[in-house]
Formats: C-alpha cells, sequence, structure tokens
C-alpha cells in the first residue's frame, strides 16, 4: 500500500481528483486529496490573510497530523509550487514527486516568476474588482477540459487569493533530497512554462519525463493516464 497526496492547482478544489481517487483506492491505496485553505469546500475560510504559506501549511498539516510516511507527492499547476515547499520541510516523509503539468519554482519565486508577464498583468488586473485580493477563474475551455466536464469544473471553480500568485517561495534546498521526480506534461494545453518545464527537464537524468493526452487539467481528461503515472512512481 502506498500513500498518495494530490494537490489541486489555482482556482480548483480536491474534488477535481475524485476520478483519480476512486481508481487508487480501488486497489488498495490510501489516497488524500484535500482542499487548500479558500478553495474546494474550504472556500468558507477565504479572507484576506490567506497565502501561499497557508496553503503550504494545509499540506504539512495533514501529512504531520495523519503520520504520513513514504509519500507520493503529486502537484497540478500551481500545486507544483505547493509540492515543492512540502518536499522541502518535509523530505523524509516524501519518497516521489510528481508534478503534473505544473510549475517548479526555484528558491525565491512567486508563481508569477514562473509564468509569462502577460499572466501576471492579467492576473493583477482581474483582481482589481475585488480591491485586488482574488482572482477570477480561468474557464475551463481556457485550460482545454473536455466539452463534456467543462460545466462540472466551470461550476465548482473558485477564486484564488491573489497573495498565493505573487508572494515568493521559501525554500532551504532540503527537496533535492527526493531524487524520484517526474514531470508530467500535456502536449495538446499550449502553455510556455509547462512546456519549457519539460523540455528543461526531458534530458536531465535527475528526472523523468512523461506525457499524457488530454488538457491542461489531467486529472480530469485522463484519469487512467494519471494513474498509470502515480504508481510508476
Amino acid at each position: 500500500m502506498t500513500d498518495f497526496v494530490l494537490v489541486h492547482g489555482a482556482w480548483l478544489g480536491g474534488w477535481c481528483w475524485q476520478r483519480v481517487v476512486d481508481r487508487l483506492h480501488a486497489m488498495g491505496h490510501r489516497t488524500f486529496a484535500p482542499s487548500l485553505t479558500a478553495l474546494g469546500d474550504r472556500v468558507h475560510l477565504l479572507d484576506d490573510s490567506v497565502d501561499m504559506e497557508t496553503q503550504i501549511a494545509d499540506i504539512t498539516g495533514m501529512i504531520t497530523s495523519y503520520g504520513l510516511t513514504n509519500i507520493v507527492l503529486c502537484g497540478h499547476s500551481y500545486g507544483g509550487m505547493i509540492i515543492t515547499a512540502v518536499a522541502d520541510q518535509l523530505p523524509d516523509r516524501v519518497s516521489a514527486l510528481v508534478y503534473l503539468d505544473a510549475l517548479v519554482p526555484e528558491d525565491g519565486q512567486s508563481m508569477f516568476d514562473t509564468v509569462p508577464q502577460f499572466f501576471a498583468d492579467t492576473f493583477n488586473e482581474q483582481a482589481i474588482p475585488s480591491g485586488g485580493s482574488t482572482v477570477p477563474p480561468m474557464s475551463a475551455e481556457a485550460f482545454g477540459v473536455n466539452e463534456q466536464d467543462r460545466t462540472w469544473v466551470d461550476d465548482k471553480g473558485e477564486d484564488h487569493p491573489l497573495k498565493c500568485f505573487n508572494q515568493p517561495i521559501k525554500l532551504s534546498g532540503a527537496y533535492r533530497a527526493v531524487t524520484n521526480r517526474h514531470y508530467v506534461l500535456a502536449p495538446a494545453f499550449e502553455h510556455p512554462s509547462t512546456h519549457g518545464f519539460y523540455d528543461q527537464f526531458k534530458d536531465d537524468p535527475t528526472w523523468q519525463t512523461h506525457t499524457l493526452e488530454g488538457g491542461h487539467h489531467l486529472m480530469v481528461d485522463n484519469p487512467d493516464g494519471v494513474v498509470e503515472i502515480l504508481l510508476k512512481a
């Protein structure tokens, strides 16, 4: 039995992993897919204090509270920021890192530092109506979600605290002790950051790289493929 911890991306919630969770549970694996503070079933906790450190603490706190060890830790999109910090704080508990079409930060970078300036400018502008507090979700169509699931994804999306996007991450480098690292690209989703990370890692012997059919939300579009890679990790 393996413990899997799945961290969702911006504007989503633990609900987006349900197809992956169901498959892993059916195989006998313990799987945790919590919603980050202010999102999903924790949207009621949204306030101006929520930042990336809050959401990092969501995952480190869950891992230590349940006494999880030998974890396969997977982060989707913005969730790549979170899992990197979690592995940096709890490297002895993480056996593998899986970046699912995700961002891979360096110490001192914010999420905005890992994406083209256009996105930072757009999200900052979109946050103006909320007084610079939150960013409304991008549409499921923009993320390449299959047509059948777009309404479901759009209906469940929540505004994301802007502080999570512009707060620099603090890394000691301890996360590098986790040498079982996987990067999974959704080639059909044209994003310069995710394609850039894949191109950076595909010839790096310290990484294993994979591609999967589907849009950016691979856990929605291709849960079987995601499960296969998680089991390899």
